[in-house]
Order: C-alpha cells, then structure tokens, then sequence
C-alpha cells in the first residue's frame, strides 16, 4: 500500500501513538496510518491498480473479435396505463324548507 496518495484530507488517531492525525491531499501515509483509511474517496486514483484490476463489465463472447460490437438497441419502455376515473359520487337529495310551526 506504500506510496498511494490522499486525494482528501483525513483526520484520525495513530493506531500506535494515539495521537490525532491530520493527513493533507497528496500525502502518502505510512502502512499502518494508511490501514485506516478505508473510504475509496480519500485516495487519488491509481493507475496501475486500475490497469492491474480486471473489468467490472461483462464481456460479450458472441461479439466479432478486432471489432467494437454494435450494442442492441435498448427496447422502448411500455407506456404507463392511465389512471381508472374516480367514480362521481350522486348528488345529494334536496331537501325541502320545512314550514316553521305556527306560520
């Protein structure tokens, strides 16, 4: 792990001394310091680990060797069935004024 660069400040505490530590982008920490660190943000990209490291991305085994192969066309997406009308409550009954007693 020697040698890789920090690409983001980190702040931690030494895993022999115990004292904080505060690592600046492009310092390269020693082994044990550099142990710490696991989040892959932190580091600068490294070139030769990503040389070294074998494609995430499935490889076609049907495609034509010494050629870039013609990706299938993505099929089109169904078009979302549109929503049932919500049903219309009757109208209430009127209701009549009743006659006021002694009217």
């Amino acid at each position: 792990m020697t040698g890789r660069r920090l690409h983001a400040a980190v702040h931690l505490t030494h895993p022999e001394t115990h004292e904080p530590v505060v690592l600046l982008p492009g310092d390269e920490p020693e082994d044990v310091v550099a142990a710490l660190i696991t989040h892959p943000d932190a580091w600068e990209d490294d070139p030769k680990a990503e040389a070294e490291e074998p494609s995430s991305e499935p490889q076609d085994l049907d495609a034509p060797a010494g050629g870039d192969p013609t990706p299938e066309p993505e099929p089109e997406p169904e078009p979302e069935p549109e929503p049932e009308p919500e049903p219309k409550r009757p109208a209430p009954a009127r209701r009549r004024k009743t006659p006021e007693p002694g009217a």
